[in-house]
């Protein structure tokens, strides 16, 4: 590491900053889990600068590794190259909506008799009734899915929550 030390720190600076413009809305933003207001107004601001700040990082972060690698140790291109895989993946994942990818249509849901449902009474469900076929959907498990594809009476239906 014989480059000035202020290139190092802002390198790592810059990708410290680009990774947390990512990492902090992705933590604090987690559906199904208590979110402070503060934080998720936070969060939620961060989230919205996050693409233009993590894009400024990475050109910072690459400008700065050009100058820093011919001089770099074994160990000083090895933190280069962890860092800049770090803000790269920053930047790549502010500008994805990451939070679409935990919640997956169900095509074949599988159901229980009410005798061997595990529910709590005080479950709430999406319920259909179509002739004399009925289904109930528990709402924590819609939650997780939003879209169920189902056919009730042999009519094709696409329950949603």
């Amino acid at each position: 590491m014989s480059r000035s030390p202020l290139s190092w720190i802002l390198f790592l600076i810059s990708a410290l900053v680009g990774f947390a413009l990512f990492f902090i809305p992705a933590f604090i933003i987690r559906p199904f889990r208590y979110q402070n207001p503060l934080a998720l107004t936070w969060a939620m601001a961060l989230r919205v600068r996050a693409p233009w700040g993590t894009l400024l990082c990475f050109v910072v972060c690459v400008a700065l590794a050009l100058l820093l690698w011919r001089s770099a140790t074994k160990w000083g291109k090895t933190l280069v190259t962890l860092a800049m895989f770090l803000v790269t993946g920053a930047a790549v994942m502010s500008r994805l909506n990451y939070f679409e990818w935990m919640f997956h249509p169900v095509d074949t849901p599988r159901f229980d008799a009410e005798s061997d449902s595990k529910l709590d009474k005080n479950e709430m469900i999406l319920a259909v009734r179509i002739g004399q076929e009925a289904r109930a959907y528990p709402i924590s498990q819609m939650a997780y899915h939003h879209v169920l594809n189902d056919v009730v009476s042999g009519v094709p239906i696409a329950v949603t929550y």
